[in-house]
């Protein structure tokens, strides 16, 4: 059977699309990588389909989408379409949506029972000495909520310097959530790529020197790392909680257990394949590829038993 695999990514040129590219090639299917932003959704009463550069994408049998935050919403809405049409999608539009609510997802992961920082959000800036003394004082973290890579967090070192960030982001309507600093990380924190429900690689990054910031777009270096059974159980909890069956899972080291930072719907290949040697973009191309087989055969075994009735 050759499948015919879509990758929803706006540059065909970037590592990981590239990866999952020549891994879907690897294994003998047919890869198209598709711009999102440039596919148009025909809405039609039991003909839904998606066209990209004037042709049908009705012949596509899955999708990995790799959806940019600062595109969520229409990136979701192909997906979704997508899903109408009956196809594959490595990760769920609803699942993609509700990883891009930082609030929510926290809310889902303090549920499921994981770790996480001390976290508070408001929306009333008067109130900021207590939103400072409900994480343990400062230092502390401010994140915007709408940020990502590292970008829109912001440490605090002292309760002035947090006073003064968090009424600036409120006098500019900036949404934000407060979190406690945990200092025995050092700086550094631990990405763990879940795919299917197992961890296929774990990286341990740190921020360069002076920087309290681990991710790899701001400077971190990342390099294999061992989980321990408490470090893999809770980033499979909160991926499996966040409904991603892959993800990025982010979490510190700390005196009281793993925390989870956050949980990444389209995490980037490059600094996880670089920092383990692991094929991850292989084990994502695998899952994929049985996931439709596995789709096909529940839909045929389906007609088959309405065929016999």
């Amino acid at each position: 059977m050759n499948l015919k695999i879509g990758i929803l990514s706006r540059n065909a040129e970037l590592y990981s699309t590239r990866r999952l590219v020549e891994a879907i090639k690897a294994k003998g299917h047919e890869a198209k990588v598709i711009d999102h932003l440039k596919c148009d959704i025909i809405i039609e009463q039991d003909k839904p389909d998606i066209y990209y550069k004037g042709e049908s994408l009705s012949d596509i049998d899955a999708v990995i989408p790799r959806i940019g935050a600062s595109v969520t919403f229409y990136g979701t809405t192909v997906v979704r379409q997508f899903e109408m049409m009956k196809k594959f999608t490595a990760v769920q539009s609803q699942a993609l949506v509700r990883s891009r609510d930082k609030l929510r997802s926290l809310q889902i992961l303090a549920s499921a029972g994981v770790g996480l920082p001390k976290t508070v959000f408001t929306n009333y800036s008067r109130e900021v000495d207590k939103l400072i003394d409900s994480v343990g004082g400062a230092p502390l973290i401010v994140k915007l909520l709408e940020g990502t890579q590292g970008y829109g967090v912001v440490l605090a070192p002292t309760k002035k310097a947090a006073q003064s960030i968090i009424e600036a982001f409120h006098s500019m309507k900036a949404r934000v959530i407060v979190q406690e600093f945990i200092s025995e990380s050092k700086g550094a924190d631990i990405r763990a790529f879940i795919v299917n429900g197992k961890v296929v690689g774990a990286m341990k990054r740190q921020g360069k020197e002076g920087e309290f910031r681990s991710n790899l777009h701001q400077g971190g270096s990342g390099t294999l790392v061992k989980l321990s059974k408490a470090e893999r159980e809770a980033a499979l909890t909160a991926a499996q909680a966040m409904g991603l069956p892959i993800a990025g899972v982010d979490l510190l080291q700390s005196e009281r257990g793993p925390l989870i930072l956050e949980v990444n719907s389209s995490p980037g290949l490059e600094g996880i394949e670089k920092s383990t040697g692991k094929d991850v973009a292989g084990a994502i191309a695998k899952y994929v590829i049985e996931g439709v087989i596995d789709s096909k055969s529940k839909t045929s075994k389906r007609r088959k038993i309405k065929s016999d009735a």
